[in-house]
């Protein structure tokens, strides 16, 4: 359970699952579906670092904060569905969350702004 501001900051959002398919070919093609939706509050890293790596062509840097019992696993891609912009999660859950015994369950991972490929 989130609480406060931190509860009114998240926005709905969409997992987006990575498939494979025939082609017909003998090969195969891919394509990414929706999956499962959840809340997160997304919040652009406007450090003087990250500004710095951006203008030398390096990814935008967020930070993603859930109910921790998500568990968002380095590498998972989910798009942000006011606008559409997809992000691939770069770090672990599990180093950042809540205590067990805190009156708010919350966890925080590290995403870029991806391009689906």
């Amino acid at each position: 359970m989130m609480i406060g501001l931190m509860a009114e900051a998240r926005e709905p959002c969409t997992m987006l699952d990575k498939t494979t398919s025939p082609d017909g070919q003998g090969g195969f093609t891919r394509a990414w579906v929706d999956g499962a939706s959840f809340h997160a509050a997304i919040v652009k890293d406007t450090s003087i670092e990250a500004r710095t790596a951006e203008k030398q062509g390096l990814s935008e840097v967020y930070s993603v904060y859930v109910d921790k019992e998500l568990a968002l696993e380095y590498h998972d891609v989910f798009r942000r569905n006011s606008d559409g912009a997809v992000f691939r999660v770069t770090s672990e859950i599990k180093d950042s969350t809540t205590p067990d015994r805190a009156s708010f369950s919350v966890g925080m991972v590290s995403a870029e702004r991806w391009v689906l490929t």
